[in-house]
């Protein structure tokens, strides 16, 4: 079992950042991708990014240049920092990993762009 706890949503004006943070009950040494997603209203869960053990990312077009996922193993901890945020990333926020076969989903923090 792995437990998922994120933090850092809130509310934030557009042009605003923030940084969210994902930490893990498991040791991040032995976990080779982990990833953020998110879910907008009226939306489907969307990949945003992800990060390999040897710190190679992906990103979604739509947050490419304004988002950086990275990670500090010795913290087990992720994190996203989102920059420029616009109103369209407006979304719950969900980190995940896949450890042992199976997928593991934190509860998801809230980040609400106004205009």
């Amino acid at each position: 079992q792995v437990q998922l706890v994120e933090s850092g949503g809130g509310l934030v004006q557009a042009g605003g950042s923030l940084r969210l943070s994902c930490a893990a009950s498991r040791s991040m040494f032995i976990i080779n991708r982990v990833g953020w997603y998110r879910q907008g209203p009226g939306k489907e869960r969307e990949l945003v990014a992800t990060i390999a053990l040897g710190s190679s990312t992906n990103y979604a077009d739509s947050v490419k240049g304004r988002f950086t996922i990275s990670r500090d193993n010795a913290k087990n901890t992720v994190y996203l920092q989102m920059n420029s945020l616009k109103l369209e990333d407006t979304a719950v926020y969900y980190c995940t990993l896949r450890w042992a076969g199976s997928d593991y989903w934190g509860q998801g923090t809230q980040v609400t762009v106004s205009s």
